[in-house]
């Protein structure tokens, strides 16, 4: 199978490829942050790089089977400015879309936040499916709604694998079962309001009184992601707080791409 990966991020669509045991032939990516490359490269020493997404032309490519990609999302965000598509971030999914029109790969997969229904509506439209909402909860020690558009068959929501925070932390205590979604923000680290009023920014704690607290180390986020543990250590703990907060949760995709196992 050959694979185009827009927005690629640090690879963990070919992190996921693997897991579901799909067969690749070529992967092409297209990203332009160089700590991401540099983690993809040195996981995936194969991956064909195509930098960015706006230079990519359909006739340098060869056919395509699958294509997929997580546009950027802050502008569609309900956690954003809902600046929609008069965010330039945002205007990369028609790049997404021009690229599936003109290279027409028998299998498509795009990633989103959830979002305004309106906003939903015109994606949908766009991409000839309606999306399917799945938490990554279901797979992982994380509470992180996404939509998934995609035309790989018999796509459902994974079973529930009962994964607790307390499973995935390396010492400490927390409060809660499953974790508030990772962000590329998460490197500040958080605080106690941010955590109890705002709800976000997982802590961890040292005992149950709760007056020390640290945040994830970058192990624990790539348990989080379901990413292989050691995955990304090749760059700094700050680079490697962003990457995983822009990933996808891999076992989540992964049981997507399971649909393609015996298609042609």
């Amino acid at each position: 199978m050959r694979v185009l990966s827009l927005f690629d991020g640090m690879s963990c669509g070919q992190i996921a490829l693997d897991k579901a045991g799909i067969d690749v032939d070529l992967y092409f990516a297209s990203e332009i942050d160089k700590y991401a490359i540099e983690i993809t490269q040195k996981n995936y020493p194969h991956t064909i790089q195509y930098g960015d997404v706006q230079e990519l032309q359909s006739r340098d490519l060869p056919k395509i089977d699958l294509l997929i990609g997580g546009s950027p999302c802050q502008g569609f965000s309900f956690a954003g400015k809902q600046l929609n598509f008069d965010d330039p971030r945002s205007k990369l999914f028609f790049e997404y879309v021009r690229l599936l029109r003109e290279l027409k790969p028998k299998y498509f997969l795009l990633e989103n936040v959830k979002m305004r229904k309106d906003i939903q509506d015109v994606i949908s439209k766009e991409l000839g499916v309606e999306p399917i909402e799945i938490n990554s909860s279901l797979v992982s020690a994380q509470t992180r709604t996404r939509l998934y558009w995609t035309n790989i068959p018999n796509v459902s929501r994974p079973a529930d694998k009962g994964m607790k925070l307390s499973d995935i932390i390396e010492n400490g205590y927390v409060d809660q079962d499953k974790s508030y979604c990772l962000d590329a923000n998460y490197y500040k680290g958080g605080n106690l309001k941010s955590y109890f009023e705002k709800h976000r920014r997982q802590l961890v704690f040292s005992g149950e009184s709760m007056k020390e607290y640290r945040k994830l180390t970058p192990l624990e986020c790539e348990r989080l992601q379901t990413v292989p543990e050691g995955y990304t250590e090749c760059v700094s703990n700050t680079q490697r707080y962003k990457m995983l907060g822009n990933g996808w949760t891999v076992d989540v995709i992964a049981h997507i791409f399971k649909g393609l196992n015996g298609v042609k």
